[in-house]
């Protein structure tokens, strides 16, 4: 872990009123080359994929500096594998698929069973820690900063999301340029651009992740409630966006 820039306090001050446009302006330029965004491939991010797009082509910039990356667990509904293959030729910038080491989720299988993440929370996360937050860190390695797609109103677990955060663990600059959106207001983006998006979500789903663990949602329920529905409140973060990402690499491998 390293301490934050010795410009940060300039940063927050500078983008702190800016709009989806103005902080995507800023972290393209003052991060060209070391930008990362990791698109979860939800309707926050394919709008957010449609302003990079936009955006790189107003600043005459090539789309290879950002690397756009989603993160293909090993059990994702067809759904998203079938929207990866949509973004391919609706947008220009290059989508990477990043994925676990194949002997740690061989691992992780053997010792706890295929579904260990209906057992418990620390079982679930840990399958959650193998899959995804693992191939982040080193999807994120040599990288500056990095654009996610959270918006405040998405669960009770992010309230208090910044538009700029420092992500110590991981020593970068995290940037969320939706966080004051709705999910009214994306969708109305998204139909306004006809931007692609996972037709699970004209089924009841809400926010989409690995096919055993998301579901529809009832009407009147939060955004998120299909994660890890069995689970309470509380514990719904996969860690991706958690300070404390626990246990480690070396500690799993002892399993």
């Amino acid at each position: 872990m390293s301490k934050k820039p010795d410009a940060w306090d300039s940063w927050v001050n500078q983008t702190k009123n800016f709009s989806t446009t103005e902080i995507l302006d800023w972290s393209l330029q003052n991060f060209s080359g070391g930008l990362g965004f990791a698109t979860s491939l939800g309707p926050e991010d394919q709008v957010l994929l449609s302003f990079l797009q936009q955006r790189l082509s107003v600043l005459g910039l090539d789309p290879g500096i950002i690397d756009v990356f989603t993160l293909d667990t090993g059990r994702l509904p067809q759904e998203t594998y079938e929207l990866v293959e949509k973004n391919r030729k609706f947008f220009e910038i290059p989508l990477r698929l990043v994925f676990p080491r194949s002997h740690e989720v061989e691992a992780l299988v053997n010792s706890r069973g295929p579904n260990a993440f209906y057992t418990s929370v620390e079982d679930r996360r840990q399958c959650c820690h193998v899959r995804k937050v693992l191939p982040l860190d080193e999807a994120l390695v040599g990288k500056k900063a990095w654009i996610t797609g959270l918006r405040r109103s998405q669960a009770p677990s992010r309230t208090t999301v910044d538009l700029l955060e420092w992500d110590e663990g991981r020593s970068l600059v995290k940037i969320n340029p939706l966080v004051h959106w709705s999910a009214d207001e994306i969708w109305t983006q998204i139909r306004l651009l006809k931007l692609p998006y996972n037709t699970l979500h004209d089924k009841g789903y809400s926010s989409i992740g690995c096919a055993p663990c998301t579901r529809a949602i009832l009407p009147g329920e939060d955004e998120r409630a299909g994660r890890w529905w069995w689970e309470n409140e509380q514990h719904k973060e996969c860690g991706l966006h958690v300070e404390s990402r626990t246990p480690s690499r070396l500690s799993f491998q002892k399993l």
